[in-house]
């Protein structure tokens, strides 16, 4: 609703960045935590999280890229434009490949520091998708609903028409996600499911909500949005993970 929070001189507080920072600090905090009770180093995650946020952006960014690849063509200097336009799902897949190359470069083991960080980061998604809410960005369809938010003075989304909020449900969504990933990993002691169960549930609700998204330019395969499609593939690779991880012995009880 308003992105600029707060302005002193010269600086100012932005929103966006500020659920971002917000989401990136509690992500950590609850991944430490959980370590200890799993019995893994929590020293690791302070290079686990450098590795992770800075490959997701990367990802997050080039993705964003290819979904414009038309106007890029037609007009390079777009690439110069670093500061807007990034794809959570560049970002997921990025992250995890910084991940996995951290885990290797330290010789841990990559699926079970994957089982303890991608239940946070749900967590760190839902106070992003606060941001977009107050940045107007990822907004909703046009609607009649009582449900429905109004924006002003937004930079990216129809002002004074009611929208969608799929900002907020998909912040919900991810703090669900957050916590049902946390309870099942009390239950599920085979190394690798927590992080199969994350793939599947982000890509079956991320694949619906795309059909309430009214912001358009986000690129297209055929009738699915780019979101849309990259989720099948995730879905499968989930959920073969999952019967994969489910065929191996259990681990110790995790918290």
């Amino acid at each position: 609703m308003k992105n600029d929070l707060l302005t002193i001189g010269s600086f100012t507080i932005h929103g966006y960045g500020l659920m971002i920072g917000i989401g990136v600090i509690a992500a950590y905090a609850s991944a430490a935590y959980r370590a200890k009770r799993r019995g893994l180093n929590p020293d690791l995650l302070d290079g686990l999280a450098v590795w992770g946020v800075l490959f997701g952006l990367l990802g997050s960014k080039l993705l964003y890229y290819i979904t414009i690849l038309p106007e890029i063509l037609a007009d390079p200097s777009l690439l110069l434009n670093v500061a807007d336009g990034f794809v959570v799902y560049g970002g997921i897949i990025g992250g995890i490949f910084g991940g996995y190359l951290y885990t290797k470069k330290q010789h841990v083991s990559f699926v079970r520091y994957a089982d303890l960080v991608l239940p946070s980061v749900a967590l760190a998604q839902g106070f992003g998708r606060i941001g977009c809410f107050l940045a107007g960005c990822c907004y909703g369809r046009e609607t009649d609903s009582a449900f429905h938010i109004v924006f002003h003075t937004s930079q990216f989304a129809p002002n004074n028409v009611p929208l969608l909020p799929t900002q907020l449900i998909s912040s919900g969504l991810n703090f669900l996600h957050f916590a049902v990933l946390v309870i099942l990993s009390r239950k599920i002691k085979q190394e690798g499911a927590i992080a199969s169960l994350y793939l599947i549930f982000y890509s079956i609700g991320r694949f619906i909500l795309e059909f309430f998204r009214g912001d358009l330019a986000r690129g297209s395969v055929g009738a699915l949005s780019t979101s849309q499609f990259i989720s099948i593939f995730i879905m499968v690779i989930g959920i073969v993970c999952l019967w994969r991880s489910l065929k191996k012995p259990s681990l110790q009880p995790s918290i």
